[in-house]
This record gives structure tokens, C-alpha cells and sequence, in this order.
């Protein structure tokens, strides 16, 4: 069972997310907030697996929600979510660590199997939408390649390529002719070198650092 928690202001916004949710037979809400401050208590007693959380808010907004419950010794997996399809607090947020963000009005289905993707633990759920926002927030002059990017074997630079411009695993597999467990131990391999968290921080790392 996957357990699920809701921070966002608008009470009825929230219902509707539950009522989705719960008629899952995987998924389950196990806690409810309506801002920040009040989510990062509720988080830290029900410990939920996935957090969706919402980017402004009153009181605390979610970034510095996110912030602070990324600090924790074994933090959730957070999804931000917001109204606008090109958001610079989202792009704030995942380099922070979120897991990738969502628009409040996507579909629902999209939205369940988002939580479902993350959980697993892959982390950029929109791709198009991702590099977009990448592009447009890491605009200016790219900052310098760390050492640790030299590491990366000319095998495992192809494959972070790919992965940096948004290709699931399988549409790398199909791509480079290679089995898709043998992508996720390169993509492993990669961030360990790298120092990332998972695929959405690589995007960040590789527009950052003028790489894609």
C-alpha cells in the first residue's frame, strides 16, 4: 500500500484528491494538511510514502515545507504541485529535492499513475514539461562542469544524455540496444557518481551545467 499525503489550502481541492486516491485499492491518504507548517507535522507522525504538495500556501508555503522535510534522516518522495504549467518555484523546489511536479488540473489518471512513478522512485514525470521548465529557469551562463562528471564512463555520458533530455528507460534500452536492467544500473551508476538524487535532479545537473 502506497500512502499518500495532501497539503494544499483549498478544503474542497483536497476532497477531491482523497476520494480519488482512496478508490485506489494500492493507494491510501493517510494525512491531511493545509499548510506548510501544519504539513510538516502531520508528515512526520503518519509518514506517508509520496507527499503532494502544494507550492503557495498561507502560513508556511510549500517550499519551505519541502525544505525542511527533505532534512529529515528518511524523507517522503514530494510532488509539488501548482496552477501554472511554467513555474519557477516548481524549478526551485526539485533542485531543492522534490520529486517533480504536477498541474493542479492534470487528469486523473496521469495524477495516480504520477504517485505510483514516484514511489517506484523514478522522478521526472513530465518530461516534455521538465526540460521546458529547465530550459527556460537555467537560462544563463552555465556553470562549470564538476570533476565528477569526468568520472562517467563514455557508455554512461550517452546514457545520461538521453535520460537528461527526458527517455524512459525503455526508450533508452530500444535506443542504444541494451536490456532496460542494464539502463538502471547505468542510470544508478550515474547518479552515485554524480551525486544525485534521482532522474529529475539529473535533468537539473545536466541544464545547469550546459550539458543538454
Amino acid at each position: 500500500m502506497i500512502r499518500v499525503a495532501l497539503v494544499d489550502d483549498q478544503s474542497l481541492f483536497r476532497a477531491g484528491i482523497r476520494m480519488l486516491v482512496d478508490s485506489q485499492p494500492d493507494l491510501e491518504v493517510v494525512a491531511e494538511a493545509s499548510d506548510g507548517r501544519e504539513a510538516i507535522g502531520a508528515v512526520r507522525q503518519s509518514r506517508p510514502d509520496v507527499v503532494l504538495m502544494d507550492i503557495r500556501m498561507p502560513v508556511m508555503d510549500g517550499l519551505a515545507a519541502t525544505a525542511e522535510l527533505l532534512t529529515d534522516p528518511e524523507p517522503p518522495r514530494i510532488v509539488m504541485l501548482t496552477t501554472f504549467d511554467l513555474d519557477e518555484a516548481a524549478a526551485r523546489a526539485i533542485r531543492q529535492g522534490a520529486s517533480g511536479f504536477l498541474l493542479k488540473d492534470a487528469d486523473p489518471e496521469f495524477l495516480l499513475a504520477a504517485i505510483r512513478t514516484v514511489h517506484a522512485g523514478s522522478a521526472v514525470i513530465a518530461a516534455s514539461a521538465t526540460r521546458e521548465l529547465f530550459e527556460r529557469f537555467t537560462d544563463a551562463a552555465p556553470r562549470p562542469v564538476p570533476a565528477a562528471y569526468a568520472e562517467l564512463t563514455e557508455r554512461e555520458r550517452e546514457i545520461f544524455a538521453l535520460a537528461a533530455r527526458g527517455l524512459s528507460n525503455a526508450e533508452i534500452a530500444a535506443r542504444e540496444y541494451l536490456s532496460e536492467a542494464t539502463v538502471k544500473t547505468h542510470i544508478s551508476r550515474i547518479l552515485t557518481k554524480l551525486g544525485l538524487r534521482d532522474r529529475v535532479q539529473l535533468v537539473v545537473f545536466a541544464f545547469e551545467h550546459g550539458l543538454v
